[in-house]
């Protein structure tokens, strides 16, 4: 094939992340050659030209953050990294792809390559991280600048594809992107028209820049993306002055660009070239080099990043001495949130409750919670899927995040559950000290599971607030009960799943997902009203399982319950002692964090001598066999729920203080 000539240098350094991908797929015979390259031309022309960042100081806060949402293209980034000198990704680390222990995996993760800002592979995710990231960055920028004085300015840059404009994901993200005006948010769209199957006419043949124009994005094209440098220059250049919205510039490009019989088909996408084609890409890119090779002079241009990196990281550091200096309150906070240290004393403003108090739902607990800890965590940023008076989750002490208020907390995110999530984890990962939070019904967790389970891959400290959580839901019936749907989350290593029984439980499930930047919490509330349980405790939450109340020596029984469901545990434990049983009363809020205390904690709680053992929770009994074991037994539901008050579903379910009664007695024999 024919291919046209760009400046020498420029052209060794395309073809140099070309050929990187090209080797390292080959060396590890997996991978994704194709979207390298195609898009090595934008890709360069963005990192070389426009990007902010410092190789050798990965975390600066002011860099410019770059999103692969097509993290299949992974080597493409690999390439970028080890070109402009950042050192987590060597020459070794290229030629080790996708192999054990490496910092080059199989798709971009946050936690193992310093200078990847958010994991991405699966498709869509990565452009609502990037949504995330913007909006984070127009926060910040509204809350901390002064009209002589920016310590908060970059942009947030995407590379997506055909797939990621497939998945209706980014539909979510990127239609709230363009309510928002979010004119920091740049995204190059690889238009290269296949995908896995083939050509993507045979199921994508819609305008995607009319998408992106009635999503109020302002849209460009680049027709030639494979060697008009210029074209790509101008385009994003073009962008960076439109500042009340997003752009996406559509780049035109050819997957595989170079490869005699591969480019342009679905063959180049995810597989190696093979040798033969190898050397007919290399004569037909006039590509003398050898596997792994790069020009000398490719690595002395491409390395001037670090000192362009260090020049724009000491001066921004200069600006913000002078922030310090003319602001000192606001670079104190805004300093504090940088290092993620939250503020002394902050769990202090925890409500408190008396065992006497009234019954309360726990989601109006939850309200309480989030509204005392708003005016301490200043950091705290969130809302709901267009559920905010269910979910309770509006914060009195701000307005809502809308174009023109991003100083604002409360954010809106629309029915829009998995673009909300997914939205989140860009927020966590921004690096400045926020702490988002997303609200839905429980059961609509199955909308945004990806993201959580992103949220939990990913080390993002997102908060889920999740209402509505049982068939306590009552007569909206069984399509809004989630049975399953606590049972399924339990499944998500790194994820704190708590399911509060009262107030006090509900205030240590706050002080667990404050604390836990490392890892998502998702917390389930009930609807319904439910009493102050005496012995509840914000420190055994902590502990994940605790006991709340007990009889004198070995206790005969343990009554281990949940949420709403530990209430008739403590009733039906107390007429069980006035009959003369040895009953122990569990409150159980967390697996996930009970299996984090040491051995000795856990048989203190559950001793392995006591094998009568009852569950109490209403859900499925799917994993409570590992904590009630051959001799136990559970109080669960076993199918879909149904439309009936919430109390009359509970009587007829079984969650009754004399069925916990009588199937405790069964087993006492």
């Amino acid at each position: 094939m024919a291919v046209a000539t760009q400046s020498s240098l420029d052209a060794l350094c395309v073809n140099s992340i070309r050929f990187l991908a090209i080797d390292a797929v080959e060396k590890a015979n997996s991978g994704h050659p194709g979207l390298p390259m195609g898009a090595a031309p934008m890709a360069y022309v963005l990192w070389d030209r426009f990007m902010r960042f410092n190789p050798k100081n990965p975390a600066w806060f002011n860099r410019d953050r770059f999103v692969l949402s097509a993290g299949h293209g992974c080597m493409l980034q690999y390439a970028l990294l080890y070109l402009t000198g950042y050192d987590s990704v060597t020459l070794d680390d290229i030629k080790q792809f996708r192999q054990w222990g490496s910092t080059t995996p199989g798709h971009p993760e946050n936690f193992e390559t310093p200078g990847v800002e958010v994991t991405t592979g699966p498709l869509g995710q990565g452009i609502c991280n990037a949504v995330g990231l913007a909006m984070a960055e127009a926060h910040l920028a509204a809350r901390f600048n002064k009209p002589d004085c920016t310590v908060v300015d970059h942009y947030t840059y995407v590379i997506l594809g055909d797939g990621c404009n497939m998945e209706g994901v980014s539909g979510e993200a990127c239609s709230l992107a363009g309510h928002l005006g979010l004119g920091k948010l740049i995204a190059l769209y690889d238009d290269n028209h296949i995908s896995i199957d083939g050509s993507t006419d045979i199921a994508f043949t819609e305008d995607v820049s009319k998408r992106f124009e009635a999503y109020g994005w302002h849209v460009l094209h680049v027709e030639n993306g494979n060697t008009d440098l210029d074209a790509i220059e101008r385009a994003i250049a073009e962008a960076k002055t439109v500042t009340d919205k997003p752009t996406m510039i559509k780049v035109t490009t050819t997957i595989g660009y170079g490869s005699p019989n591969m480019a342009n088909t679905a063959a180049v996408h995810g597989a190696a070239l093979g040798k033969s084609e190898i050397e007919l890409t290399r004569a037909a890119l006039n590509w003398s080099y050898g596997d792994f090779e790069v020009p000398d002079d490719v690595l002395t241009h491409m390395r001037k990043a670090v000192e362009r990196g260090a020049s724009a990281q000491a001066e921004w550091e200069e600006t913000l001495a002078t922030y310090r200096t003319q602001y000192p309150e606001e670079a104190a906070l805004f300093e504090r949130m940088l290092s993620g240290k939250l503020p002394e004393g902050w769990a202090d403003a925890l409500p408190t409750y008396s065992p006497d108090g009234k019954a309360i739902a726990t989601r109006k607990t939850s309200e309480a919670t989030l509204n005392a800890l708003a005016p301490v965590l200043p950091e705290l940023i969130g809302g709901s899927a267009d559920l905010t008076k269910s979910n309770n989750t509006f914060m009195t002490v701000s307005g809502d995040f809308q174009k023109g208020a991003y100083e604002n907390r409360n954010l809106r995110f629309g029915v829009r559950e998995h673009g909300m999530g997914a939205i989140c984890n860009g927020i966590a990962l921004h690096a400045s000290g926020l702490i988002p939070y997303c609200a839905t019904f429980l059961v609509f967790a199955d909308y945004m599971r990806a993201a959580i389970r992103l949220s939990a891959l990913s080390r993002a400290g997102v908060i889920y607030v999740m209402t509505h959580d049982s068939i306590g839901l009552g007569e909206d019936g069984p399509t809004h009960q989630p049975v399953e749907t606590i049972a399924s989350l339990r499944a998500i290593p790194n994820l704190y799943v708590i399911r509060p029984a009262d107030g006090t439980e509900t205030s240590g499930a706050y002080k667990v997902a404050v604390e836990s930047r490392k890892t998502p919490t998702l917390m389930a509330f009930s609807r319904q009203n439910l009493p102050q349980i005496a012995g509840t405790s914000v420190e055994g939450v902590a502990k994940g399982a605790y006991v709340i109340s007990d009889s004198d020596g070995t206790p005969d029984l343990i009554l281990i319950g949940t949420g709403s469901e530990l209430q008739l545990c403590v009733s039906a434990a107390e007429t069980l002692r006035a009959e003369g049983r040895k009953v122990r009363v569990v409150s159980m809020p967390s697996w996930e964090l009970f299996e984090a205390q040491d051995a000795a904690y856990q048989e203190s709680v559950l001793p392995k001598a006591v094998t009568k053992r009852l569950v109490v929770e209403a859900g499925i009994s799917m994993g409570w066999c590992r904590y009630f074991g051959s001799e136990g037994d559970m109080i669960s539901v076993e199918r879909f729920g149904a439309s009936a008050p919430g109390n009359v579903i509970f009587e007829k379910f079984g969650y009754t203080v004399d069925n916990v009664i009588s199937r405790a007695k069964a087993l006492l024999g």
